[in-house]
């Protein structure tokens, strides 16, 4: 049995196959997409538990695709941690205005996302806000 369903999107290849297969080896049935439009799809007919959402996406940005994830009723309680290299005040805020329930800058620890996604799993959705360790 599986911690639950991670769909980890990214544009960057190398940290997507890193995500996926430490989600994978940390028990999650996990799948991952490089782009937006992709990332609406997927979410759509993977139904998720929790995505994991970079913001400077190809096609269709991060805080476009978690505001079509909320509008979407099938998605709207889809978690959603947003994992990205924009960390000023103005970022976060936008990613809590747009729905996010946690908020990881890159630089990260692995451990500290994998806790997050787990806390977040375990008691539903509610902004928290990460970083570097």
């Amino acid at each position: 049995m599986t911690e639950g369903r991670v769909l980890v999107v990214d544009d960057d290849d190398d940290l997507r196959r890193l995500l996926e297969s430490l989600f994978t080896l940390g028990g999650f049935d996990t799948r991952s997409v490089g782009d937006g439009d992709s990332a609406i799809a997927e979410t759509r007919v993977f139904r998720p538990d929790v995505v994991i959402l970079d913001i400077m996406l190809p096609s269709v940005d991060g805080f476009e695709v978690l505001r079509r994830i909320r509008e979407d009723p099938d998605t709207e309680g889809t978690l959603v941690v947003m994992l990205t290299a924009l960390g000023s005040d103005e970022d976060v805020w936008r990613g809590w205005q747009a729905g996010a329930d946690s908020y990881v800058t890159k630089p990260f620890d692995i451990d500290d996302l994998l806790r997050i996604v787990r806390r977040l799993l375990e008691e539903g959705s509610g902004l928290s806000v990460g970083g570097a360790t």
